[in-house]
């Protein structure tokens, strides 16, 4: 650093801007980024969560931070919000002012939507069945699975049933356990024959004792993992059972593991293992999830005549909407059909990932209302100068009818919503900034083929950006290819650090950004609530450590 940029770095850090210096090709001095982002997460219609703010704003303010990265699940339902919550948001953008922060709302959960999705849990992104068979009895059809699915050994009483084991599972009064696995994988498995595209149920029961690990069922089909959502078992508890729904997709066979993978300590049993096929579990009933009824020989079947309406009361509206069960008892067909009728049934079901994540479906006409009616509402509500568009982690995508009769790839479908997404904003906000997330639309991230549960590939998402969107890159393991993709396309880019890591972490960062002008700024993310780093953070990345 020369010292005319020494000085001229200490002046503007003490006028409290937060400054570091990137190193632009073919230039011989030193670009200044002045801009120090804070990502924060609040539910404002709590009035203790705004004093909460206001403390942070001013220890932010004090230690040169210039942006606020606010998000908020209202932020999707603002119609059904009180006085008392916009009384609050008035009260955040004054303390914001008052320290200087530049606030830049969230918005548009493109990925994680239950927010948008209550407001309808239907237009939640499905998986389809086809031609599941019903049998009619006593004025009700049920499923009746042709063939049903066969799992040998279940009840743990003889482990030479199934596949193979790792050697650290063993047999324990009808049950097979694991102890004190110290980092190695403790699994049992078998190969499950499937019907493609029907809905399954697997249950199994799990004790636990002073376990440090995750006790997973997983169902591997080729390289594809059909099922995500976590078991949820505790450390210790006794006997619980648990569920299991996957959709078989494509394959005919599946892998299923019951087990841990790199455990530390304690124990862990498996018992009583059991599986089922189900048929209408979280129903989707929308235009372009449609639901058809036909008889063995193909004749159609007309809803509200030859059957009642079909509909699953819980699905999508427990305990809230936009919340959706792995299991409860699927609904039945309700008809005066006679006994032993035998139907074929289609139909497209909800699937969440992890902790009850929802993807919305971005090809129903309904979606892009709910997205425009957001744009306007929080535009009024904020009336801030950018916003961030929240599209992340999009894991399952082009499986229902109205995403695939528009005969597009996945990562065209995206670029499209991401297209009308920018369009939206700049209707409500004309020459705002824009900002998103950049795993979606990045080749070295998420922008592929083979992602969770998205049929199709990702790739050529990013031709849905304008140039003046402004990428936030997170993914540290890929941060050089990540910046170098992004400013070779000419976006701006404010780097997303800290991850509940060291500060010291975003050192590699800045490193990793030296080549690029147009990297603006960092930003302080975490998503455990841990602020305790804030002036470290603030400190390590202006070079004014002590």
């Amino acid at each position: 650093m020369r010292p005319r940029a020494s000085r001229l770095l200490q002046t503007l850090a003490s006028l409290g801007l937060a400054v570091f210096l990137t190193h632009p090709p073919g230039l011989a001095g030193e670009s200044p980024v002045r801009q120090l982002w804070l990502y924060v997460s609040r539910n404002l219609w709590v009035d203790a969560n705004i004093e909460a703010l206001e403390k942070q704003f001013a220890r932010a303010g004090r230690s040169g931070y210039t942006h606020v990265l606010l998000a908020d699940s209202k932020f999707g339902k603002l119609g059904d919000m009180d006085a008392r919550y916009f009384r609050n948001v008035e009260r955040v953008k004054h303390a914001a002012a008052a320290n200087g922060l530049e606030i830049v709302p969230a918005l548009f959960s493109i990925g994680y939507s239950n927010d948008l999705l209550w407001h309808d849990p239907n237009l939640i992104e499905g998986l389809p069945v086809t031609n599941a068979r019903f049998v009619v009895q006593g004025g009700v059809a049920r499923l009746e699975p042709d063939p049903p699915p066969v799992l040998r050994g279940g009840d743990m009483a003889d482990l030479k049933l199934w596949d193979w084991k790792d050697d650290n599972m063993v047999a324990d009064a009808g049950a097979v356990r694991v102890t004190d696995p110290r980092g190695a994988n403790a699994r049992i498995s078998q190969k499950l024959a499937l019907t493609p595209f029907r809905q399954y149920h697997l249950t199994v029961r799990v004790r636990t004792r002073d376990f440090r690990g995750t006790p997973e069922v997983k169902l591997l089909a080729g390289n594809r993992v059909l099922n995500f959502n976590h078991l949820g078992a505790k450390p210790t508890q006794d006997w619980t059972t648990h569920h299991v729904v996957f959709n078989s997709l494509a394959n005919r066979e599946a892998q299923l593991y019951l087990g841990c993978w790199g455990g530390d300590s304690g124990s862990l049993w498996w018992d009583d293992a059991q599986i089922e096929e189900v048929g209408l579990l979280n129903v989707i009933r929308r235009e372009g999830a449609p639901l058809t009824v036909t008889t063995e020989n193909g004749t159609a079947l007309v809803e509200g005549r030859e059957f009642e309406p079909v509909k699953d009361p819980k699905m999508g509206n427990h305990p809230w909407n936009g919340a959706y069960d792995i299991y409860h008892e699927p609904p039945v067909i309700k008809t005066t059909l006679p006994d032993g009728t035998r139907l074929r049934v289609s139909y497209y079901h909800a699937v969440t990932i992890y902790g009850d994540q929802a993807m919305i479906c971005p090809s129903e006409p309904r979606t892009v209302e709910l997205l425009r009616e957001q744009a306007r509402r929080m535009h009024a509500a904020w009336g801030a100068r950018g916003y961030m568009m929240s599209h992340d982690e999009i894991r399952v995508l082009n499986w229902c009818s109205a995403c695939q009769r528009r005969g597009l790839d996945a990562g065209a479908i995206l670029a499209d919503n991401v297209r009308t997404c920018i369009r939206l904003l700049h209707e409500v906000n004309p020459g705002g900034r824009i900002y998103v997330w950049s795993d979606m639309f990045d080749p070295h991230h998420n922008a592929r083929a083979d992602y969770y549960l998205v049929r199709g590939n990702l790739a050529g998402s990013w031709e849905g950006l304008d140039k003046d969107v402004i990428i936030v890159p997170w993914y540290f393991d890929k941060r050089a290819e990540s910046l170098r993709w992004f400013a070779s396309r000419g976006h701006r880019q404010v780097i997303a650090g800290y991850y509940d890591a060291a500060p010291e972490q975003v050192r590699d960062w800045l490193e990793a950004a030296r080549p690029y002008a147009g990297v603006e700024g960092v930003m302080y993310t975490t998503w455990q609530q841990r602020y305790e780093d804030l002036e470290r953070f603030a400190a390590v990345v202006t070079g004014r450590e002590p």
